[in-house]
């Protein structure tokens, strides 16, 4: 049996680097996209993306022209990657090196940089690229508590997947446009205030091109800041499409592993399998959960993302050991999380 990637993700690396062989020779010069990190005191998960630009994007039209379209969806869709660019990561007492991956993509770990809990910056860099300031978002030890938030329809409403309404509000729609979720930046604060230093960490199925307006959005409406873990959307090494529900449990088993110590409040919607996801890492791994809250949909909402008025079926056949909260909003959730079980 072949060890060859699936010819999907062979044409995209393709034609990814005819494309860039062509930006290059217009003059396009690399630059780097920086995703939050996350990590604690012993290791940190470097994340970003090296992409092409224009050389006018430098300039002051060109700036202004950028600022100007990427608060426009369909803007972030529009680039091209650095396939296997070497790259430089210096953070604290460390500096490491590493390729890109077909996707551009950087996801390095980083260990014994020696810095204490709390915010802290890397730097990245290339041979071509300005260098990158990239925020890490390093857990103290004793932190016990934390939350993983999913972001479609639980803090952010955009109506998805329903492929023509997920298109207008993806690629059509400003981002002035786009809508938070009623309470839910206040539930994650009062979380915070009962369990200082509580690491918030964004777990969707989005894609990265979209982590800017993200991480712009979630300050103009407050929420906590954290790390967020998307997804790249296209041909995988085994078929065309990514599974959404297995980055989501590839990644909570991730965190439980990166964070032995701390149990999370997992938050989601009941719009699309979140429940059935928490309710299946909650009943592997109960030292790791301290309870699921979901967000419960109009029935509006639920017809626009799977076509019905109802909740999808959740198999209840094994019942999670930890606290499940339901509600409309973040008010709703916060009052539940707080007088019924404690948890804040």
């Amino acid at each position: 049996m072949s060890n060859r990637p699936f010819f999907g993700a062979r044409l995209e690396m393709f034609v990814d680097r005819r494309l860039e062989a062509i930006l290059r020779s217009f003059g396009w010069r690399e630059r780097i996209i920086p995703y939050t990190a996350y990590g604690d005191t012993g290791f940190a998960r470097v994340l970003g993306r090296v992409v092409l630009s224009p050389n006018f994007a430098e300039t002051q039209l060109g700036k202004a022209a950028e600022e100007f379209l990427r608060r426009r969806g369909w803007r972030n869709f529009l680039t091209t990657a650095c396939v296997h660019v070497r790259y430089t990561i210096t953070l604290g007492d460390t500096e490491v090196h590493g390729h890109t991956d077909r996707g551009g993509y950087i996801d390095h770990r980083v260990r014994d940089h020696g810095l204490a809990g709390g915010w802290s910056l890397a730097t990245v860099s290339s041979e071509q690229a300005a260098d990158a300031r990239v925020p890490v978002l390093v857990v103290p030890p004793e932190t016990t508590v934390g939350i993983v938030s999913d972001i479609d329809d639980t803090v952010l409403s955009t109506m998805l997947p329903r492929p023509f309404v997920a298109a207008w509000n993806s690629f059509i729609r400003t981002e002035a446009a786009r809508q938070a979720i009623p309470g839910m930046a206040v539930f994650y604060d009062a979380v915070e205030a009962a369990h200082p230093g509580a690491p918030v960490v964004y777990l969707s199925t989005g894609a990265w091109n979209t982590h800017g307006f993200l991480t712009r959005f979630m300050r103009r409406h407050r929420y906590p800041e954290g790390p967020m873990l998307l997804t790249d959307w296209g041909p995988t090494n085994t078929g065309w499409f990514r599974s959404g529900q297995e980055h989501k449990r590839r990644s909570l088993l991730q965190l439980s592993v990166d964070f032995p110590g701390i149990r999370w409040l997992l938050v989601g919607d009941d719009g699309q399998h979140d429940p059935e996801i928490y309710r299946e890492f909650a009943a592997a791994n109960p030292g790791h959960v301290l309870g699921i809250a979901i967000r419960q949909l109009s029935p509006a909402e639920h017809y626009l993302a799977h076509g019905t008025t109802e909740p999808l079926l959740e198999d209840e056949s094994t019942a999670p050991p930890v606290p499940i909260m339901r509600a409309p909003d973040g008010r709703g959730l916060s009052q539940m999380t707080r007088e019924r079980f404690g948890l804040i």
